[in-house]
């Protein structure tokens, strides 16, 4: 019956709206899986929307729980063998919001209560010292990841989604020919990538925390740089649209999204930044987007700080297009969408088998 409710109330919200049917897209997913619970959303929509092949899943913060909650998320959803990359050198630092005081930690409780679901390993009575190595001995180096992923797959054929910071781009635009390929990062990038998608920035201006956040100057080089087709998902997007309280209401009740959300966020709905660039990558414009800024450039300055430009001197037309995205439905109904598809993909994806927190408690 709730699922039946779901999917009517969406289906009247985009009546009339027909999305052109898309190919099936080869997704790499690049995510600071731990300060924001809007990376478990995307993750949710990167593993159950029908039109996406998940080729891997990189991590640009090095938590030790964020690869753990990853790990957990891919096994639960029916990907336990999709490859994850993550940024070294290790740590075992977990999230405390000393911004605000309002937000809860999500990824240690992700990683421990859905730990049967994960390829990677953790057991019981486990230190840090046990936790770190299954990690280090479970995933490949991000940069690594993503020359090997990219040498295997055909070409032009790999649609990455940012939704974190730049430290794993930056290393793969830096990158030189090894076992994987004989082509250096941007001819490796310009022969297998066919859009790179930016949750980042402020547009046609502003200042947003993945840009700023953590290296601006590896966002400045991988932006500044980049030769191929890139859009943007700016914070003036996915921070006016809140999704998560249909999955929180209506959800299976052993979800580990649901119970992410729960944990980050006390029951309330969360902003969308990252599930509507997943949403964008796999499914691009359908009936949600349009895009802005064409025959312009997108410029990071060394503060992390960007803007649009136009008619750049010197732009010699070797580099792809670029355009920022805007939404061509309400804030409420693109929540709406979300939510419906957080719930398509929750109920169609419950396993059969496994222990979770569900057993010991209930929301």
């Amino acid at each position: 019956m709730l699922k039946m409710k779901a999917t009517a109330l969406v289906t009247t919200l985009f009546a009339g709206c027909v999305a052109a049917k898309e190919k099936v897209k080869n997704i790499i997913v690049d995510t600071d899986l731990f300060s924001d619970v809007d990376d478990v959303g995307a993750l949710l929509l990167a593993t159950t929307l029908p039109n996406s092949n998940l080729l891997a899943v990189n991590i640009n913060v090095p938590s030790t729980y964020s690869a753990h909650t990853a790990s957990a998320l891919l096994g639960y959803y029916g990907h336990r063998d999709v490859p994850l990359g993550i940024a070294r050198p290790l740590s075992n630092e977990t999230f405390f919001d000393n911004w605000a005081y309002e937000l809860g930690e999500y990824a240690s409780k992700v990683a421990y209560h859905y730990r049967d679901y994960a390829k990677l390993e953790w057991k019981d009575g486990w230190g840090m010292g046990e936790l770190e190595r299954s990690v280090e001995e479970g995933t490949e180096e991000a940069v690594a990841l993503y020359r090997k992923v990219l040498a295997e797959a055909e070409d032009g054929s790999v649609t990455i989604c940012s939704i974190g910071f730049f430290n794993n781009l930056s290393g793969l635009l830096n990158s030189t020919a090894d076992k994987y390929s004989d082509l250096d990062g941007p001819a490796l990038i310009a022969a297998k990538v066919a859009e790179l998608v930016i949750m980042g920035g402020q547009y046609p201006s502003g200042s947003e925390f993945n840009f700023f956040g953590d290296s601006p100057y590896h966002t400045a080089h991988v932006v500044n740089n980049w030769a191929g087709r890139m859009t943007f998902s700016g914070n003036e997007m996915g921070g006016n649209v809140y999704s998560g309280k249909g999955l929180l209401d209506n959800g299976p009740k052993n979800d580990p999204a649901k119970r992410a959300y729960f944990w980050y966020n006390y029951g309330q709905p969360r902003e969308s930044w990252d599930p509507l660039t997943v949403l964008y990558g796999v499914e691009g414009l359908g009936c949600m987007f349009e895009y802005e800024g064409e025959g312009g450039r997108n410029y990071v300055f060394p503060n992390g700080s960007n803007e649009w430009r136009y008619g750049e001197a010197g732009d010699d037309g070797m580099r792809g297009e670029q355009r920022w995205l805007k939404l061509k439905v309400k804030n409420e109904t693109g929540g709406a969408k979300l939510d419906e598809l957080y719930l398509r993909g929750s109920w169609a994806n419950v396993p059969t088998t496994g222990c979770t927190v569900s057993e010991k408690e209930e929301l």
